[in-house]
């Protein structure tokens, strides 16, 4: 979990062993991994204390998640053991004992982001401010190159219309023979 850069006050942190099988039991095949997920959120809501039992107010980890979604949406995983931490009325959930290939992804991750976030923009100087004769001798390389680009276009194609072979001699049309008879 990517934690925010002002630290907040840690009200309550469990371990739940949580079972999701009894609530998916209930709904079709299609569905199983998506309620998984919704029983979760509402155990999380019931134990932790969240207000109202507001499940919008349960986030849980994106390792978590995947966790819950990798045998797919019709096999989802029976039970789970995640570590939740309520701050400031949000109740924040991860995975409790973390797999060897999750902790991988998790790494790797972190190494983008701080790939990322070395490589930051330059801020962009001012560039200095021109004559008048520069200004003036600008726009007339621009004119120059413009005709320069204007004649060497007109060059290539009145050659390309004078080379031989542009047209096929034999015609490439199938002959239908079934229709000649």
């Amino acid at each position: 979990m990517v934690e925010t850069k002002t630290e907040e006050k840690i009200e309550l942190q469990r371990e739940y062993i949580v079972p999701m099988r009894r609530g998916f039991l209930k709904v079709p095949c299609y569905r199983k991994a998506k309620k998984a997920v919704l029983v979760l959120k509402q155990f999380i809501a019931k134990n932790m204390k969240v207000e109202n039992r507001d499940i919008k107010k349960v986030k849980l980890d994106m390792y978590l998640n995947e966790e819950i979604w990798h045998r797919g949406i019709k096999n989802p995983l029976h039970k789970i053991k995640v570590k939740a931490t309520k701050k400031a009325g949000i109740v924040y959930v991860e995975l409790a004992e973390i797999p060897d290939f999750v902790k991988y992804k998790m790494q790797k991750a972190e190494k983008r982001l701080s790939r990322v976030q070395k490589v930051e923009p330059k801020p962009e100087s001012k560039p200095e401010e021109k004559t008048e004769e520069e200004k003036v001798e600008e726009k007339e390389d621009d004119k120059s190159n413009k005709e320069a680009g204007l004649k060497e276009n007109k060059a290539q194609a009145k050659a390309q219309k004078h080379t031989e072979g542009t047209k096929h001699e034999k015609s490439t049309t199938p002959r239908r023979t079934v229709l000649q008879r």
